[in-house]
Parts: C-alpha cells; structure tokens; sequence
C-alpha cells in the first residue's frame, strides 16, 4: 500500500498545559484589580508630581529669577583664590532694597542648618503663584532686611521645593542670612511658635507687642502645619539681627570653611539638576509618541503580531481578560520590541499626567486643592 510523504501536524501548544480558563466572574474580578492596581499607580504619581516635580518647577523659575535679577549683584571678594571672610560691621545696617513690586527677588536666603549651600529666593508677595513658582515670599506689610521691625517671609513645608521642610531642625543660635545685592544681614534664630491661620500678628513688626512701635530688628519665617497633611496651623520661627557685612568683602564667616578661608561659591548663573532645565513636559510627551508611531510602524512591517498569530493558530492558549494583557498582545514585533514600545507609552502617559491631569485635578478638585495648595501660574 502506497502512503504520501505529507508531514502531519503536531499537537498544538498551550502556554499552560492542562491549565483551564478563569470563569467569566473571576476575570471580572481580575480586571477589576487591575483598574485598582492603576488607581493606586495614579495615586502614587501623584504623590510624586506633588513633592517632587513641584519642587522641579520650582528650580527652573528660581534659577531663571536669579540669573535674571542677580547679574548686576556685588559679588563677594576673593582672597588667595578663595572667597574672603567679611567684616562684621558695627552700627546700623543700611535698608536694602527699600522697596519692590510683586514677583520681584527681594533677597536670597542662606540658612547652613539645612545643608552645606542651601540658599532660596525671596521674592515680593505671599500669594501661591508667588510660593510655588519662587520658593519663599516676603510678607509685603512686614519691613524689609536691615530696617528695624520683622523682616517675615513665607514658603512651603511640602512640595513646590519644600524650602522649609527642615524648618523643625532649627536649634537656638542657628544662623539665618540673608543677602541682597550689596550686603549680609546675619540673623539668629530664638524660638517658634504654632499658632492658627487667623493669629497674624505673628508676622507684625512687633509681634511680641502688636500694635506698639518696634524696638529690634528680627526675622520670622513662616509655613504649613502639619507637613504631610491638611495644613491646619502654621509653624512660626523667629530670628533676631546680629550684624550686617557687606558683600563686597566676602561672606560671612557661618557660610565659610575653616579658618579665614571661604569655601562657599556664588555664580549669577547657579547649577541646576538635569531635570529642573525643562520648562514644560509636553516635549517629552511628544517625543515619546512620535518615537512610538516610527517603532509600532517599524515592527509591524518587519515582524507583525506573533503573539496574536500563534494564538489564532493554537500554538498559544488564549489568553483570560486583561486590560494590561490586551494592550501588551496590542503591539506588534519581538518581546523587546514590546517591552520598548511599552515603556514608551507609559513615559508619554506619566509625561501627561504631570503636565495637564494633576494640575487640573490639584487646582479643580477641593479635596486636592485643599492639600497641595496649588494655583495654575
């Protein structure tokens, strides 16, 4: 008896041998915990747009206000190729600026307790705009640095920078240092106090004695409290002036090294982090689709769909609902393709949600508004 030569087919092949298919009510309950395990993702971005690209954003205008205000700025003198220490000058320290409109940089602010380097601008004005994009604002019916009264200004505890998210580490006798174009003022810091919103007379010019001329100059720095949640109160500090120098001398000897030798730089144009130096995320958002479109176009021409195909031939079980299932077997080409086409999507969609959904959920939704204490600027 004559028999053909044609091959015959091989039993097909399951990812799962002997496995079966979830009933329709557990894959049910199976995209239902995807759709938490995504809210749970969301909320964890969150979470991080608001303490951490906040502060990002921060950065980039404070470096653009610095660079754009301090070019004209005493720069302070040099001795053996290191900065010099200032003189402490007796008398009354000269007012310096006596005046400024809102949004522009009334000082910067040096505390060393909070780390070798830390400085913050101080612009005109306490409103969100003014704290979210620069950092800290200076109460504009409190006086200004040098002039005897409370030089008070306000920043936030968490997000948008956090400039004062150590103010709780402060010990008596911690320096607090402001410099303005032409010179130091050097304050220290005394006590704090926890009060209500309503309590401002906190930041009068007397403010041991409201309403009765003041007799010294002192410093009060003020912010949320609690740090991670609904700010109920507000954590006050106070600092009383010790002496004033001036910038063209050098620094202060609490920003200097050892000995007479300064080992602290200042430069009109400060390092910024990498990420700080974008302005809007939108370019990222549409790079990461458009690199997405060539590579999907790309992979289907060259390797189409092989997970769908060898599902449809039975070489692959099919698989349970899935929402992340669905969307993996969506792209074309190789599993490294996948994972790259992959991570690519989510890039542009984290790229989005920092750009456009939180703003608009932090400035829209009361519940969020209440905590990130956020304005669209």
């Amino acid at each position: 008896m004559n028999e053909t030569n044609t091959p015959q087919a091989g039993p097909a092949y399951t990812a799962n041998p002997g496995g079966r298919k979830l009933s329709a009510g557990w894959q049910i309950v199976g995209i239902i915990a995807e759709l938490l395990i995504t809210a749970a993702i969301i909320c964890g971005l969150y979470v991080a747009w608001l303490f951490w690209w906040t502060g990002v954003q921060s950065e980039h205008e404070q470096a653009q206000t610095r660079t754009a205000a301090t070019s004209s700025w005493t720069q302070p003198a040099e001795s053996d190729g290191t900065t010099a220490v200032a003189k402490a000058q007796a008398g009354d320290p000269p007012v310096e600026p006596t005046s400024a409109n809102e949004g522009e940089l009334v000082a910067e602010v040096y505390i060393p307790r909070f780390g070798n380097q830390w400085v913050r601008n101080i612009v005109q004005g306490t409103s969100l705009e003014q704290l979210n994009k620069h950092g800290m604002g200076h109460y504009e019916e409190s006086q200004m640095p040098g002039q005897i009264g409370n030089f008070a200004f306000a920043g936030h505890r968490a997000g948008y920078g956090s400039p004062l998210a150590d103010i709780n580490l402060l010990q008596k006798g911690d320096a607090v240092i402001i410099r303005t174009q032409d010179y130091w003022y050097v304050y220290r810091y005394t006590r704090h106090l926890v009060v209500l919103p309503t309590e401002t007379e906190v930041v009068a010019s007397n403010p041991d004695s409201p309403g009765s001329a003041p007799t010294k100059r002192m410093l009060t720095m003020t912010t949320c409290n609690p740090r991670y949640s609904t700010p109920t109160h507000r954590w006050i500090a106070y600092a009383e002036f010790a002496y004033w120098a001036k910038v063209s001398d050098g620094i202060p000897a609490e920003l200097a090294g050892d000995g007479a030798s300064g080992s602290v730089s200042f430069s009109s144009t400060p390092k910024q982090s990498v990420a700080s130096q974008l302005d809007s995320l939108e370019p990222v958002v549409q790079w990461a689709l458009i690199v997405y479109a060539v590579l999907f176009v790309a992979a289907a021409i060259v390797w189409r769909w092989p997970v769908r195909r060898a599902i449809r031939e039975g070489r692959r079980q099919k698989p349970d609902a899935s929402i992340y299932g669905g969307i993996a077997r969506l792209q074309p080409g190789v599993l490294p393709v996948r994972i790259i086409l992959l991570a690519l999507l989510a890039v542009a969609a984290t790229a989005a949600l920092f750009q456009w959904v939180y703003p608009w959920a932090a400035s829209t939704i009361p519940a969020l508004q209440q905590m990130s204490n956020y304005v669209a600027v």
